[in-house]
């Protein structure tokens, strides 16, 4: 748990950030998010997860009787301002996988995270769940109850978990929940996140779940793990190291990329590969 002075930093630090208007005229995040899932015919659902509402976008796939679905969840988005002042909103800016999941033409989910997306401004929701315990066992929980309730109605019978940065750190996370899960997928994921933090001088998340303290997933799902070799956010070295402690983890390194670029160019390509190595021989 955080501190007392630490809750008193994040009320003040919040309060500034929220007492700064938005320009008029311009769209919110999540108003833009919105605009660009109804461009690609995604659609959209707030489901219940426990105790959070979870924003939902969904595309069946374009191949019949396609029974299995790729579950999108995006990165940590904006917890920070400038590093130093807890954000009034976390949406991120720019949804990596949002974009990524528009390129996949099989059955897709973007799974939204606890208050992200305007859904909640009062408690339950608090700056805690997007700064120290945004990879929280009450995220994690919530989150795989609003999968389950959105299976209840559209079942798939396999899982293939897809996230970028911390998003991939809640894939992982997933992942170990759902014994239909066939594989994961990451993108620069942050799978030690105490490493991580002491890396960047950060404060421990205190109160998050760290995939590298988490047992192995089962031998039967296939992990693929893509980092850039210029990635300074998530170094190679880091996921190179949970991968030597989890058997299965698979790490596949992108020359010239980094953190963000250029993975929706090779996205395509990618997905072709991961379905190939998913083929029975």
């Amino acid at each position: 748990m955080a501190s007392s002075g630490f809750r008193r930093s994040v009320q003040a630090n919040i309060a500034l950030a929220m007492s700064v208007p938005l320009l008029a005229g311009c769209m919110t995040p999540a108003a833009r998010i919105d605009q660009r899932a109804a461009a690609d015919s995604l659609s959209r659902e707030v489901i219940h997860g426990e105790p959070f509402r979870h924003l939902t976008y969904f595309r069946p796939g374009r191949r019949e009787g396609d029974r299995v679905l790729h579950v999108y969840i995006e990165h940590d988005g904006t917890p920070w301002l400038s590093g130093r002042f807890v954000a009034a909103d976390p949406t991120p800016r720019q949804p990596l996988m949002l974009d990524l999941m528009r390129l996949d033409f099989r059955p897709v989910l973007y799974l939204g995270r606890p208050c992200y997306f305007e859904l909640e401004r009062a408690p339950p929701c608090g700056p805690l769940l997007w700064t120290h315990r945004r990879y929280g066992v009450e995220v994690v929980d919530s989150m795989a109850t609003a999968l389950r309730r959105f299976l209840a109605t559209r079942p798939h019978d396999q899982l293939v978990f897809v996230g970028h940065s911390g998003g991939g750190t809640l894939a992982v996370l997933l992942a170990e929940r759902f014994p239909t899960t066939l594989a994961v997928v990451t993108i620069g994921a942050n799978l030690d996140v105490d490493t991580w933090a002491s890396l960047h001088d950060y404060t421990p998340l205190r109160g998050s779940l760290n995939p590298a303290d988490r047992p192995a997933l089962p031998a039967g799902v296939v992990q693929r793990h893509y980092v850039g070799t210029e990635d300074r956010n998530v170094p190679p070295a880091l996921v190179h190291a949970y991968a030597s402690s989890h058997p299965g983890a698979e790490v596949i390194e992108i020359a010239g990329f980094d953190h963000t670029c250029c993975w929706r160019d090779q996205w395509p390509s990618l997905l072709a590969e991961l379905h190939q190595h998913l083929s029975p021989p």
